[in-house]
Protein backbone atom coordinates (compact mmCIF):
# COMPACT_ATOMS: atom_id res chain seq x y z
CA UNK A 1 0.00 0.00 0.00
CA UNK A 2 1.44 3.53 -1.03
CA UNK A 3 0.39 6.87 -0.57
CA UNK A 4 0.59 9.21 -3.64
CA UNK A 5 1.90 13.57 -3.58
CA UNK A 6 1.23 15.22 -6.83
CA UNK A 7 3.58 18.64 -6.03
CA UNK A 8 4.48 20.20 -9.51
CA UNK A 9 3.16 18.40 -12.18
CA UNK A 10 5.04 15.00 -10.84
CA UNK A 11 3.54 12.50 -8.63
CA UNK A 12 5.21 10.45 -5.70
CA UNK A 13 5.08 7.44 -4.07
CA UNK A 14 5.20 6.62 -0.59
CA UNK A 15 4.87 3.28 1.74
CA UNK A 16 2.38 3.52 3.99
CA UNK A 17 3.62 1.79 7.57
CA UNK A 18 1.12 -0.44 9.84
CA UNK A 19 0.91 -0.97 13.38
CA UNK A 20 -0.16 -3.68 15.69
CA UNK A 21 -2.81 -1.99 16.75
CA UNK A 22 -3.98 -1.27 12.56
CA UNK A 23 -2.68 2.46 13.09
CA UNK A 24 -1.15 3.77 9.32
CA UNK A 25 1.32 6.07 8.73
CA UNK A 26 3.14 7.33 5.64
CA UNK A 27 6.61 6.84 5.60
CA UNK A 28 8.00 10.29 4.39
CA UNK A 29 11.87 9.71 5.36
CA UNK A 30 12.57 9.71 1.69
CA UNK A 31 10.87 12.77 0.46
CA UNK A 32 13.17 14.95 0.72
CA UNK A 33 15.81 13.42 -1.61
CA UNK A 34 13.26 11.85 -4.03
CA UNK A 35 11.30 15.71 -4.49
CA UNK A 36 14.54 17.24 -4.55
CA UNK A 37 13.88 19.26 -1.30
CA UNK A 38 10.36 19.01 -0.52
CA UNK A 39 9.81 19.10 3.35
CA UNK A 40 6.72 18.79 5.48
CA UNK A 41 5.70 21.66 7.74
CA UNK A 42 4.13 20.09 11.36
CA UNK A 43 4.10 22.49 14.02
CA UNK A 44 4.34 20.83 17.42
CA UNK A 45 4.87 17.72 15.57
CA UNK A 46 1.14 16.60 16.21
CA UNK A 47 0.79 14.63 12.90
CA UNK A 48 4.52 13.49 12.54
CA UNK A 49 5.70 9.97 14.04
CA UNK A 50 9.00 10.23 14.79
CA UNK A 51 9.80 6.58 15.57
CA UNK A 52 8.05 3.03 15.90
CA UNK A 53 7.90 2.07 19.15
CA UNK A 54 6.80 -1.35 21.27
CA UNK A 55 6.51 0.08 24.39
CA UNK A 56 3.42 2.14 24.73
CA UNK A 57 -0.09 1.93 23.27
CA UNK A 58 -2.84 5.23 23.49
CA UNK A 59 -5.71 5.68 21.42
CA UNK A 60 -7.67 9.05 23.14
CA UNK A 61 -10.68 8.73 21.09
CA UNK A 62 -11.26 5.32 23.08
CA UNK A 63 -10.23 5.94 26.09
CA UNK A 64 -6.97 3.40 25.65
CA UNK A 65 -3.58 3.27 27.52
CA UNK A 66 -1.74 -0.09 27.38
CA UNK A 67 1.82 -0.85 28.77
CA UNK A 68 3.21 -3.43 26.64
CA UNK A 69 -0.14 -4.87 25.62
CA UNK A 70 -1.01 -4.87 29.36
CA UNK A 71 -4.14 -2.81 30.18
CA UNK A 72 -3.25 0.40 32.85
CA UNK A 73 -6.29 -0.31 34.74
CA UNK A 74 -4.80 -4.34 34.96
CA UNK A 75 -1.73 -3.32 36.20
CA UNK A 76 -2.74 -0.77 37.99
CA UNK A 77 -4.65 -2.85 40.54
CA UNK A 78 -2.62 -5.60 40.44
CA UNK A 79 1.09 -5.06 39.81
CA UNK A 80 3.65 -3.13 41.66
CA UNK A 81 5.39 0.08 40.23
CA UNK A 82 8.69 -2.05 39.63
CA UNK A 83 6.91 -4.65 38.26
CA UNK A 84 5.48 -2.37 35.74
CA UNK A 85 9.26 -0.33 35.22
CA UNK A 86 10.70 -3.60 34.83
CA UNK A 87 8.01 -4.64 32.14
CA UNK A 88 8.41 -0.93 30.26
CA UNK A 89 11.95 -1.70 30.00
CA UNK A 90 12.66 -5.39 29.37
CA UNK A 91 9.18 -5.98 27.90
CA UNK A 92 8.07 -8.78 29.95
CA UNK A 93 6.42 -8.84 33.39
CA UNK A 94 8.99 -10.21 35.55
CA UNK A 95 8.90 -13.43 37.29
CA UNK A 96 9.43 -13.39 41.14
CA UNK A 97 13.09 -14.69 41.03
CA UNK A 98 13.60 -11.92 38.26
CA UNK A 99 11.83 -9.16 40.62
CA UNK A 100 13.79 -10.11 43.39
CA UNK A 101 17.07 -10.13 41.63
CA UNK A 102 15.98 -6.50 39.63
CA UNK A 103 15.11 -5.21 43.33
CA UNK A 104 18.49 -6.41 44.73
CA UNK A 105 20.36 -5.11 42.01
CA UNK A 106 18.47 -1.69 42.52
CA UNK A 107 19.37 -1.48 46.39
CA UNK A 108 23.30 -1.83 46.09
CA UNK A 109 23.18 1.47 43.55
CA UNK A 110 20.92 3.35 45.75
CA UNK A 111 24.33 4.94 47.21
CA UNK A 112 24.45 8.52 46.20
CA UNK A 113 28.11 9.85 46.42
CA UNK A 114 28.68 12.12 49.33
CA UNK A 115 30.46 14.90 46.77
CA UNK A 116 27.16 15.09 45.47
CA UNK A 117 25.65 17.20 48.75
CA UNK A 118 28.14 19.18 48.12
CA UNK A 119 26.20 20.18 44.94
CA UNK A 120 23.11 20.03 46.74
CA UNK A 121 24.71 22.61 49.57
CA UNK A 122 25.23 25.66 47.04
CA UNK A 123 21.35 25.30 46.31
CA UNK A 124 19.29 28.02 48.53
CA UNK A 125 16.77 26.58 50.16
CA UNK A 126 14.29 28.27 48.14
CA UNK A 127 15.59 26.49 44.76
CA UNK A 128 12.74 24.94 42.26
CA UNK A 129 12.95 20.85 43.40
CA UNK A 130 12.65 20.02 39.63
CA UNK A 131 15.87 22.71 38.50
CA UNK A 132 17.77 20.77 41.66
CA UNK A 133 16.59 17.41 40.39
CA UNK A 134 17.53 17.76 36.91
CA UNK A 135 21.16 19.43 37.89
CA UNK A 136 21.75 16.49 40.05
CA UNK A 137 20.34 13.81 37.69
CA UNK A 138 22.66 15.41 35.06
CA UNK A 139 25.80 15.54 38.12
CA UNK A 140 25.48 12.06 38.15
CA UNK A 141 27.45 11.91 35.30
CA UNK A 142 30.58 13.18 37.05
CA UNK A 143 30.78 10.54 38.79
CA UNK A 144 29.81 7.61 36.47
CA UNK A 145 32.32 8.77 33.74
CA UNK A 146 31.96 5.91 31.59
CA UNK A 147 29.89 5.99 28.64
CA UNK A 148 27.00 2.92 28.13
CA UNK A 149 28.30 0.58 25.30
CA UNK A 150 24.88 -0.07 24.14
CA UNK A 151 26.13 -3.49 22.54
CA UNK A 152 27.24 -4.98 26.11
CA UNK A 153 23.65 -5.86 27.94
CA UNK A 154 25.66 -5.82 31.18
CA UNK A 155 26.95 -2.21 30.31
CA UNK A 156 22.71 -1.22 29.79
CA UNK A 157 21.84 -3.42 33.02
CA UNK A 158 24.21 -1.69 35.21
CA UNK A 159 23.67 1.99 33.89
CA UNK A 160 19.69 1.39 34.18
CA UNK A 161 19.89 -0.01 37.72
CA UNK A 162 22.17 2.88 38.87
CA UNK A 163 19.87 5.31 37.78
CA UNK A 164 16.47 3.32 39.26
CA UNK A 165 18.52 3.20 42.60
CA UNK A 166 19.53 6.76 42.77
CA UNK A 167 16.71 9.08 40.89
CA UNK A 168 14.23 8.54 44.05
CA UNK A 169 17.44 9.50 46.68
CA UNK A 170 18.03 12.82 44.53
CA UNK A 171 13.95 13.52 44.42
CA UNK A 172 13.73 12.79 48.11
CA UNK A 173 16.99 15.01 49.32
CA UNK A 174 15.26 17.57 46.97
CA UNK A 175 12.30 17.37 49.39
CA UNK A 176 14.16 17.88 52.35
CA UNK A 177 16.78 20.44 51.29
CA UNK A 178 13.52 22.55 50.86
CA UNK A 179 12.35 21.51 54.24
CA UNK A 180 15.93 22.21 55.82
CA UNK A 181 15.96 18.33 57.04
CA UNK A 182 18.80 16.36 56.91
CA UNK A 183 19.14 13.94 53.99
CA UNK A 184 17.74 10.31 54.34
CA UNK A 185 18.72 7.47 52.46
CA UNK A 186 16.06 5.31 53.66
CA UNK A 187 16.23 1.44 53.99
CA UNK A 188 16.58 -1.65 51.92
CA UNK A 189 13.98 -3.60 53.92
CA UNK A 190 11.43 -1.74 51.94
CA UNK A 191 9.89 -2.20 48.98
CA UNK A 192 10.98 0.38 45.88
CA UNK A 193 7.51 2.67 47.17
CA UNK A 194 7.85 2.21 50.41
CA UNK A 195 11.39 3.48 50.55
CA UNK A 196 10.15 6.37 48.45
CA UNK A 197 8.00 7.67 51.27
CA UNK A 198 10.27 6.96 54.30
CA UNK A 199 13.59 8.98 52.45
CA UNK A 200 10.97 12.27 52.08
CA UNK A 201 8.90 12.17 54.88
CA UNK A 202 10.94 10.11 57.45
CA UNK A 203 11.66 12.93 60.13
CA UNK A 204 14.59 13.10 62.57
CA UNK A 205 14.65 11.04 65.91
CA UNK A 206 11.28 9.46 64.75
CA UNK A 207 10.60 6.19 63.36
CA UNK A 208 8.42 6.64 60.30
CA UNK A 209 5.71 3.88 59.49
CA UNK A 210 4.47 3.10 55.99
CA UNK A 211 1.00 3.31 55.99
CA UNK A 212 -0.45 1.26 53.49
CA UNK A 213 -3.33 3.31 51.97
CA UNK A 214 -0.59 6.05 51.37
CA UNK A 215 1.95 3.29 49.75
CA UNK A 216 -0.90 1.82 47.36
CA UNK A 217 -1.97 5.32 46.59
CA UNK A 218 1.39 6.41 45.33
CA UNK A 219 2.07 3.04 43.73
CA UNK A 220 -0.93 3.70 41.45
CA UNK A 221 -0.32 7.43 40.77
CA UNK A 222 3.56 6.41 39.98
CA UNK A 223 2.27 3.72 37.47
CA UNK A 224 0.28 5.69 35.25
CA UNK A 225 2.62 8.10 34.86
CA UNK A 226 5.27 5.77 34.42
CA UNK A 227 5.14 6.43 30.06
CA UNK A 228 2.47 8.15 28.16
CA UNK A 229 3.76 7.35 24.16
CA UNK A 230 5.73 10.09 22.50
CA UNK A 231 5.47 13.36 24.35
CA UNK A 232 7.00 16.34 24.95
CA UNK A 233 9.73 15.26 27.87
CA UNK A 234 9.97 11.35 26.34
CA UNK A 235 10.45 12.45 22.87
CA UNK A 236 13.03 14.76 24.21
CA UNK A 237 14.62 11.49 26.08
CA UNK A 238 14.56 9.62 22.62
CA UNK A 239 16.13 13.00 20.51
CA UNK A 240 19.14 14.08 23.30
CA UNK A 241 20.12 10.22 23.24
CA UNK A 242 20.10 9.85 19.71
CA UNK A 243 23.39 12.39 19.63
CA UNK A 244 24.41 9.23 21.70
CA UNK A 245 24.31 11.84 25.04
CA UNK A 246 24.62 8.61 28.07
CA UNK A 247 21.55 8.21 29.91
CA UNK A 248 22.10 10.11 32.63
CA UNK A 249 22.38 13.28 30.96
CA UNK A 250 19.07 12.30 28.66
CA UNK A 251 17.11 11.80 31.59
CA UNK A 252 18.11 15.33 32.86
CA UNK A 253 16.91 16.64 29.60
CA UNK A 254 13.62 14.87 30.17
CA UNK A 255 13.51 15.82 33.74
CA UNK A 256 13.44 19.53 32.34
CA UNK A 257 11.06 19.10 29.60
CA UNK A 258 8.37 17.71 32.01
CA UNK A 259 8.91 21.16 33.61
CA UNK A 260 7.29 23.04 31.90
CA UNK A 261 3.07 23.73 33.30
CA UNK A 262 1.53 22.28 30.15
CA UNK A 263 3.44 19.18 30.66
CA UNK A 264 4.20 18.16 33.86
CA UNK A 265 3.51 21.04 35.45
CA UNK A 266 0.02 20.82 35.00
CA UNK A 267 -0.76 18.68 38.21
CA UNK A 268 0.66 22.30 40.38
CA UNK A 269 -1.02 24.04 38.25
CA UNK A 270 -4.10 22.80 39.38
CA UNK A 271 -3.60 23.49 43.20
CA UNK A 272 -2.48 27.24 42.27
CA UNK A 273 -5.89 27.34 40.46
CA UNK A 274 -7.53 25.93 43.51
CA UNK A 275 -5.62 28.33 45.90
CA UNK A 276 -6.93 31.01 43.55
CA UNK A 277 -10.60 30.11 44.17
CA UNK A 278 -10.13 29.82 48.10
CA UNK A 279 -9.17 33.20 47.57
CA UNK A 280 -11.84 34.51 45.93
CA UNK A 281 -14.26 33.13 48.64
CA UNK A 282 -14.49 29.33 46.89
CA UNK A 283 -17.88 29.74 45.18
CA UNK A 284 -17.57 26.49 42.90
CA UNK A 285 -20.62 27.28 40.67
CA UNK A 286 -18.99 30.87 40.03
CA UNK A 287 -15.97 29.39 38.75
CA UNK A 288 -17.46 26.92 36.73
CA UNK A 289 -19.57 29.61 34.81
CA UNK A 290 -16.14 31.24 34.55
CA UNK A 291 -14.72 28.62 32.77
CA UNK A 292 -17.90 28.09 30.12
CA UNK A 293 -17.73 32.45 29.73
CA UNK A 294 -15.62 31.98 26.23
CA UNK A 295 -14.86 35.72 26.99
CA UNK A 296 -13.32 35.32 30.36
CA UNK A 297 -9.68 34.31 30.88
CA UNK A 298 -9.92 31.85 33.48
CA UNK A 299 -9.28 28.59 32.49
CA UNK A 300 -10.27 25.42 34.40
CA UNK A 301 -7.29 23.68 35.11
CA UNK A 302 -7.43 19.63 35.59
CA UNK A 303 -9.95 18.80 33.13
CA UNK A 304 -10.29 17.31 29.52
CA UNK A 305 -6.93 16.04 28.16
CA UNK A 306 -5.27 17.23 24.55
CA UNK A 307 -4.66 13.20 23.94
CA UNK A 308 -8.33 11.47 25.37
CA UNK A 309 -11.01 12.86 23.57
CA UNK A 310 -12.92 10.92 26.36
CA UNK A 311 -12.42 9.85 29.80
CA UNK A 312 -8.75 9.92 30.79
CA UNK A 313 -8.10 6.18 31.31
CA UNK A 314 -5.71 7.13 34.60
CA UNK A 315 -8.20 9.65 35.80
CA UNK A 316 -10.83 6.52 36.62
CA UNK A 317 -8.28 4.60 38.05
CA UNK A 318 -6.45 7.34 40.73
CA UNK A 319 -10.21 8.98 41.54
CA UNK A 320 -11.03 6.05 43.51
CA UNK A 321 -7.40 6.24 45.24
CA UNK A 322 -8.29 9.64 46.11
CA UNK A 323 -11.42 9.09 47.69
CA UNK A 324 -9.83 6.47 49.66
CA UNK A 325 -6.82 8.64 50.55
CA UNK A 326 -9.28 11.74 51.78
CA UNK A 327 -11.45 9.44 53.41
CA UNK A 328 -9.06 7.64 55.28
CA UNK A 329 -6.64 10.22 56.11
CA UNK A 330 -9.36 12.05 57.42
CA UNK A 331 -7.61 15.30 55.46
CA UNK A 332 -9.58 18.68 56.20
CA UNK A 333 -8.70 21.45 53.82
CA UNK A 334 -10.74 23.86 52.37
CA UNK A 335 -8.94 23.35 48.85
CA UNK A 336 -9.61 20.02 48.48
CA UNK A 337 -13.21 20.59 49.84
CA UNK A 338 -13.25 23.12 46.53
CA UNK A 339 -11.47 20.76 44.38
CA UNK A 340 -14.62 18.18 45.32
CA UNK A 341 -17.44 20.54 44.42
CA UNK A 342 -15.37 21.47 40.99
CA UNK A 343 -15.62 17.42 40.51
CA UNK A 344 -19.08 17.11 41.19
CA UNK A 345 -20.22 20.16 39.47
CA UNK A 346 -18.38 19.14 35.96
CA UNK A 347 -19.62 15.24 35.81
CA UNK A 348 -23.04 16.78 36.26
CA UNK A 349 -23.00 19.68 34.35
CA UNK A 350 -24.24 19.25 30.47
CA UNK A 351 -21.96 22.10 29.37
CA UNK A 352 -18.95 20.01 30.40
CA UNK A 353 -20.62 16.22 30.34
CA UNK A 354 -21.25 17.16 26.04
CA UNK A 355 -17.61 18.12 25.72
CA UNK A 356 -16.51 15.21 27.93
CA UNK A 357 -14.22 17.60 29.50
CA UNK A 358 -14.02 15.18 32.58
CA UNK A 359 -11.22 15.75 35.46
CA UNK A 360 -8.05 14.49 33.94
CA UNK A 361 -5.31 12.26 36.26
CA UNK A 362 -3.96 15.81 36.69
CA UNK A 363 -6.41 16.60 38.52
CA UNK A 364 -6.73 13.61 40.99
CA UNK A 365 -2.57 13.88 41.64
CA UNK A 366 -2.58 17.32 42.91
CA UNK A 367 -5.39 16.28 45.20
CA UNK A 368 -3.73 13.25 46.15
CA UNK A 369 0.13 14.67 46.57
CA UNK A 370 -1.80 17.67 48.50
CA UNK A 371 -3.61 15.28 51.03
CA UNK A 372 0.06 13.83 51.22
CA UNK A 373 1.50 16.91 52.36
CA UNK A 374 3.47 17.19 49.58
CA UNK A 375 4.56 20.56 48.57
CA UNK A 376 3.02 21.98 45.32
CA UNK A 377 6.60 22.47 43.71
CA UNK A 378 7.35 18.69 44.51
CA UNK A 379 4.57 17.65 42.55
CA UNK A 380 6.05 17.63 39.09
CA UNK A 381 9.29 15.92 40.83
CA UNK A 382 6.82 12.93 41.81
CA UNK A 383 5.49 12.77 38.09
CA UNK A 384 9.21 12.63 37.18
CA UNK A 385 9.67 10.14 39.82
CA UNK A 386 6.83 7.96 37.81
CA UNK A 387 8.05 8.65 34.26
CA UNK A 388 11.60 7.59 35.07
CA UNK A 389 11.19 3.70 33.76
CA UNK A 390 9.31 5.21 30.15
CA UNK A 391 12.12 7.71 29.43
CA UNK A 392 14.52 4.59 30.12
CA UNK A 393 12.40 2.19 28.15
CA UNK A 394 12.24 4.60 25.24
CA UNK A 395 15.91 5.52 25.61
CA UNK A 396 16.99 1.97 25.83
CA UNK A 397 14.56 0.87 22.71
CA UNK A 398 16.37 4.10 20.72
CA UNK A 399 19.86 2.98 20.87
CA UNK A 400 19.26 -0.71 20.35
CA UNK A 401 16.91 0.13 17.25
CA UNK A 402 20.15 2.34 16.08
CA UNK A 403 18.18 5.31 15.73
CA UNK A 404 19.68 8.54 13.60
CA UNK A 405 20.28 11.48 15.09
CA UNK A 406 17.77 13.87 15.40
CA UNK A 407 16.94 16.22 12.67
CA UNK A 408 14.55 18.38 12.34
CA UNK A 409 13.66 20.69 9.28
CA UNK A 410 12.74 24.05 9.16
CA UNK A 411 10.77 26.57 6.62
CA UNK A 412 12.97 29.52 6.60
CA UNK A 413 10.92 32.67 6.68
CA UNK A 414 13.73 35.14 7.36
CA UNK A 415 15.38 37.77 5.14
CA UNK A 416 16.77 36.74 1.52
CA UNK A 417 20.50 37.85 0.55
CA UNK A 418 21.71 40.82 1.36
CA UNK A 419 25.27 42.92 1.42
CA UNK A 420 26.46 43.76 4.80
CA UNK A 421 27.12 47.58 5.12
CA UNK A 422 30.11 49.01 6.81
CA UNK A 423 29.32 50.04 10.69
CA UNK A 424 29.64 53.98 9.49
CA UNK A 425 27.05 53.22 6.73
CA UNK A 426 24.04 51.57 9.01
Amino acid sequence: MDAKINFDGKDYSFPVVKGTEDEYAIDISKLRSSTEGLITLDRGFKNTGSCESAITFLDGEKGILRYRGYAIENLAENATFLEVAYLLIFGELPTETELDSFHADIKKESHVDEEMKKILDGFPKSAHPMGVVSSLTSALIAFNPSSVNVDSKEDMYQAIVKLLAKFPVICAWALRKSKGQPFDYGDNKLSYVDNVLKMMFKKPNEDYEVDPVVSSALNKLLILHADHEQNCSTSTVRIVGSSHAGLFASISAGVSALWGPLHGGANQAVIDMLEGIKEDGGDTKKYMAKAKDKDDPFRLMGFGHRVYKNFDPRAKIIKKSADEVLGNLGVQDPVLDIAKGLEKEALEDDYFVKRKLYPNVDFYSGIIYRALDIPTNMFTVMFALGRLPGWIAQWREMRLMKEPIGRPRQVYTGETHREMKPIEKR
